[in-house]
């Protein structure tokens, strides 16, 4: 991977930061994910929006690079479940609410497995899903991702998201 892409990923503060009701600088084709009140993280992004765009996901690629992603997005929030059928690369599935809130993050899910991976874990009391961030395995992890950290792009409802663009 190139310095710059490792940079843009584990250093894009300057974009984001500030106060938790900061606004971020959104563009469609980049995820922000506000980390805490210092770092906010970008990934470059396909945005997958239809049944058919996101019945395809992620199959058949051979890498994921670091600093990159899909976004799945749904027309309302709802109960998912993903599995990783014809996936040949393990991924880390990042399930968010309609306020682009995670809510709970499936690690290093495996390739070809095709065992149904929930968007929420058991007795969530709210398991509609909004969007699904798919990126390389690891590195949720690696980037200290975690529940409750917001995510702000502009297909989220800008009035009601917990991280709105600007």
């Amino acid at each position: 991977m190139l310095p710059s892409k490792l940079a843009a990923v584990a250093l894009s503060t300057l974009l984001c930061a500030g106060q938790a009701g900061a606004q971020a600088a959104c563009a469609p084709d980049l995820a922000l994910i506000r980390v805490d009140d210092q770092q906010t993280l970008s990934f470059d992004i396909e945005v997958v929006d239809t049944p058919a765009l996101r019945a395809q996901g992620l199959m058949y690629r051979k890498d994921v690079p670091q600093g990159t992603g899909m976004l799945f997005v749904y027309e309302q929030p709802q109960p998912v479940s993903f599995w990783m059928r014809n996936t040949l690369v393990p991924l880390d599935m990042i399930f968010l609410d309609a306020e682009g809130v995670i809510r709970h993050i499936h690690r290093n899910a495996r390739p070809l497995d095709e065992t149904p991976v929930p968007g929420a874990s058991v007795g969530d009391p709210h398991p509609e899903r909004l969007m699904v961030l798919e990126i390389a395995g690891g590195e949720a992890a690696r980037l200290g991702l975690a529940n409750g950290q917001a995510l702000a792009h502009p297909a989220l409802d800008q009035d009601a998201a917990a991280f709105p663009c600007s």
